[in-house]
């Protein structure tokens, strides 16, 4: 939030403790610009892809999901429904 633009290989993961359409839901308040948010549910299978608007203020996942992807829209045709994803440590 609150920051003028988004590198196109940047983002952020966020995960809940289960696959749940409402934690995973996300919102734009405070966002100056669009993203691609791809929701991957705990068999790290993509389960939505969006590109959220910067005027619209809430984004449900069509399925349960355990994480939510935030990255550029550049990066929305790297993700489809019912691929799979690995999920790695940063460290």
């Amino acid at each position: 939030m609150f920051r003028k633009n988004l590198d196109e290989y940047s983002g952020i993961l966020l995960a809940e403790r289960t696959d749940s359409r409402i934690a995973s839901s996300i919102h734009m308040f405070g966002m100056g610009f669009d993203i691609a948010v791809i929701w991957i549910n705990s068999q790290y299978k993509v389960v939505d892809a969006k590109i959220a608007r910067r005027w619209r203020p809430m984004y449900f996942p069509k399925k349960p999901a355990q994480f939510v992807l935030e990255t550029h829209v550049n990066r929305m045709m790297d993700f489809y429904i019912g691929d799979s994803v690995e999920i790695k440590n940063g460290k």
